[in-house]
């Protein structure tokens, strides 16, 4: 077992490019490592609560063989007004039998954990917190809510109000400001896109606020996540320098966010396993340090 109560935890989303960092989800529960704090966004929120449940075989099959289950999606879901991925299916149903969830030892899990989603009707965005996982089923909810791709996914109503993935808030999909405001000054970060990445600026805003008519709230949370990404990388990046963060960058990432193929995603898993176990040393001196 590693304590690590000062640290906090941070996984980027990405759809089914987050095969390529289960195996860091794997190897963090295999070694008992028991950070202060864990925050997700969209797949990155399934990476925090598959840690927080201690389920390293659950964290693989979020992003590696379950998306050859007939009800995950797919042209034909997304014709049915059930998104491309099928939300319903993937997060509130399928924990009953085909991806079961330890709830219990979610909720013994000594580490806080926040999850982060964005209302469609105001983008603001809005933080999920151990208090509010009161069930598995409100627990549920949340995640969904964090993971809701604007027109790839149907909206997620909770009590009333619209939401859709956490990356479109405040913190560009990044959680280091709200690991920041929990207290934490030592953070491990594990991200899906490669360390020289910049996101671009949207170069045809016009065609984003007419597509996004109904809902400009999501149109203008577009339109400003490239700035408020890249100001969030800027600050992991200056948090490494410093010797406060360690980060995880895809070196050998196989496959995009929506990739459906087993075998590439199995691929993809494997090729994030061998960097995994190459930088573990590396991690392992930080986390104990």
């Amino acid at each position: 077992m590693i304590v690590a109560k000062d640290i906090a935890l941070i996984f980027e989303g990405g759809g089914m490019r987050n095969s390529y960092t289960a195996p860091c989800v794997g190897a963090l529960i295999e070694h008992g490592v028991q950070v202060g704090w864990v925050g997700g966004v969209s797949a990155g929120a399934s990476h925090a609560v598959n840690y927080a449940s201690g389920d390293a075989w659950r964290a693989q099959e979020c992003f590696v063989d379950f998306a050859n289950n007939p009800s995950f999606g797919g042209v034909s879901s997304f014709l049915r007004g059930q998104g491309y991925f099928n939300a319903e299916f993937i997060y509130e149903r399928a924990s009953d039998k085909d991806l079961p969830f330890d709830f219990e030892a979610f909720s013994a899990h000594p580490a806080q954990v926040e999850l982060a989603a964005t209302r469609a009707d105001t983008g603001e965005s809005v933080y999920f917190r151990r208090e509010d996982m009161v069930s598995e089923a409100d627990l549920n909810a949340f995640v969904r809510a964090s993971s809701t791709l604007p027109l790839i996914m149907p909206t997620r109503f909770i009590d009333g109000v619209p939401y859709v993935d956490g990356a479109l808030g405040e913190s560009g999909g990044l959680l280091i400001e709200a690991a920041e405001r929990a207290g934490y000054e030592k953070f491990l970060f594990v991200g899906t896109k490669p360390r020289g990445y910049v996101r671009p600026e949207l170069h045809n805003e016009a065609a984003v606020r007419r597509i996004f008519r109904r809902t400009p709230a999501v149109a203008q949370a577009l339109i400003d996540r490239p700035a408020r990404y890249n100001a969030a990388k800027q600050r992991l990046l200056e948090l490494e320098a410093q010797g406060k963060a360690l980060l995880f960058f895809p070196e050998d990432m196989q496959v995009n966010s929506t990739e459906r193929n087993v075998e590439k995603l199995r691929a993809n898993y494997a090729a994030g396993a061998s960097q995994m176990y190459a930088e573990w040393p590396r991690w392992e001196e930080f986390l104990q340090g």
